[in-house]
């Protein structure tokens, strides 16, 4: 299997190796304990400052994927995470510490006589040195009046790459020593802070014990995939490679998430004409966990807003319940957030545990299954519109279709947003009343779940593989669906 980055190689052995820990049984603190001499051998660091940091991270990575919180001491007993609402970790010994200062003068400061940089400074912070402007990082407030004022750009601007990305602030530096710090009632579980670190010093709460134990053992376990695994594993696997793949691991069937994301639509269509019929404003989508838990956080008084109907994921999980009971579902997926969707008391029981595509992939090469020796098997009776939820702007498309006749009367105008900035404006536009559209479908991983912070591969290689498959469906309209009978008397409801 090929690998973006060294990091992604090595997150993939980890989880490997755990998984197979827990098929054979063997899971232990020694053994976990044992997977960092594994897999950082000899003497020569190849990643970091020396083998010793690189065993320090490995150990706690291997910690975190087996369910425990990251420890530095392998003295102190394991502490069990599992039920913890907690989804992301900073691997502390993984974290840099990032000693930059934010606001830095750049070699193409012109000395120039009026130095606005000081005139506008409130804290006194900048001086002249040597005729060019020095920032005092002692005084220095950090407010980028100093760079906007700069004729020349010559200021520039450096913020850590996870607290960059955070959309609600919930990424912190810990003041005593530079570590980062997650503040988990600001935390929307989106990834986005794992996905932009550098030195993979975050990371999600993994389940890849729980489901290899289980796979392991006599009972059924059922796979719900999302639409967004299409091109995962590179050009040389289809979709229905990796379904085989599946069940070769020991799932007993696998299930289109994208056949519930046409249910979804339908359901979700029908209740925004009855909103906005009673007279409502607008209505946003519920498909994204990290979209939801934004607006929770940062826009609380626009919650009622928020679609009443459950993702794809829950309505896929529910009707497998409903068809066995005791059958054990699990989620796959590129997206962090959905560890924290399934752990909502409204919509507890649908899911067992959620695997990202990393968590997946390694799933396979623990039970030594490779998907490039797979057959082909057809996925199933999705619609095309059901699989383009993987993609911005493909729930928004789902809808629109299914109101073509209602729209022009209601004056349905939908749009699509995704990342923390497009859901952002989007949010402030409509808290202000001042949107023009009637649904609002947000994402907040950009360009939709494919983007997610739990993928093998990035959007763009991956592109491909989406396409083909989103363009191989049975059907064109969610309502063509062969399955949707199977979702007749299933409780669509968030609430």
């Amino acid at each position: 299997m090929e690998f973006e980055t060294e990091l992604k190689k090595l997150k993939h052995n980890v989880l490997e190796e755990v998984a197979v820990l827990a098929k054979e049984k063997r899971l232990s603190k020694d053994e976990i304990e044992k997977i960092q001499y594994k897999l950082i051998d000899g003497n020569k660091a190849k990643y970091r400052c020396c083998v010793y940091k690189e065993r320090a991270v490995v150990y706690q990575r291997a910690q975190l994927a087996s369910g425990y919180k990251p420890d530095d001491n392998t003295t102190n007993p394991l502490e069990d995470i599992q039920d913890r609402e907690e989804i992301m970790y900073v691997l502390s010994a993984a974290c840099d510490k990032c000693t930059i200062d934010r606001f830095m003068v750049t070699e193409a400061c012109r000395s120039c006589i009026q130095h606005k940089c000081m005139e506008v400074c409130p804290a006194g912070a900048i001086s002249k040195v040597g005729g060019r402007a020095h920032i005092d990082q002692e005084l220095c407030k950090e407010c980028g009046l100093c760079k906007k004022e700069c004729p020349y750009n010559a200021i520039a601007e450096v913020i850590r790459p996870c607290k960059k990305v955070c959309p609600t602030g919930a990424l912190t530096i810990n003041p005593d020593n530079r570590m980062a710090m997650i503040k988990q009632e600001d935390c929307t579980d989106c990834g986005a802070c794992m996905k932009a670190c550098p030195f993979g010093a975050i990371s999600d709460k993994s389940y890849i014990t729980n489901v290899a134990e289980a796979l392991g053992g006599s009972g059924e376990v059922y796979a719900v995939v999302a639409p967004a695994i299409a091109g995962q594993f590179g050009a040389k696997v289809s979709t229905g490679m990796i379904w085989e793949a599946l069940r070769k691991t020991g799932f007993r069937d696998v299930l289109e998430a994208a056949c519930g994301a046409d249910v979804v639509a339908l359901h979700e269509g029908e209740e925004l004409v009855e909103r906005l019929e009673s007279g409502e404003g607008y209505m946003t989508s519920s498909c994204c966990p990290g979209f939801v838990n934004y607006i929770e956080k940062k826009f609380p008084d626009q919650v009622p807003m928020i679609s009443g109907t459950v993702s794809p994921m829950i309505a896929c999980g529910r009707m497998l319940k409903k068809k066995s009971p005791d059958a054990l579902v699990v989620f796959i997926g590129p997206c962090t957030a959905k560890k924290s969707e399934v752990q909502r008391e409204s919509l507890a029981g649908a899911i067992d545990y959620v695997l990202t595509f990393e968590e997946a992939a390694a799933l396979m090469s623990a039970f030594g299954v490779d998907p490039e020796s797979c057959n082909h098997e057809e996925p199933g009776q999705a619609s095309a519109f059901g699989r383009s939820f993987a993609r911005s702007g493909g729930v928004k498309a789902a809808v629109q279709e299914l109101l073509k006749e209602k729209a022009a009367e209601l004056g349905v105008n939908a749009v699509s947003v995704s990342g923390a900035d497009e859901v952002k404006s989007a949010m402030t536009l409509a808290k202000m009343n001042r949107t023009k559209s009637k649904f609002i479908e947000g994402m907040m991983c950009e360009g939709g779940c494919a983007g997610g912070a739990g993928t093998i591969l990035t959007m763009r290689k991956a592109k491909a593989g989406l396409a083909k498959y989103t363009g191989g469906a049975a059907s064109s309209s969610p309502k063509d669906n062969g399955l949707l009978g199977a979702f007749e008397g299933v409780d669509l409801s968030r609430f």
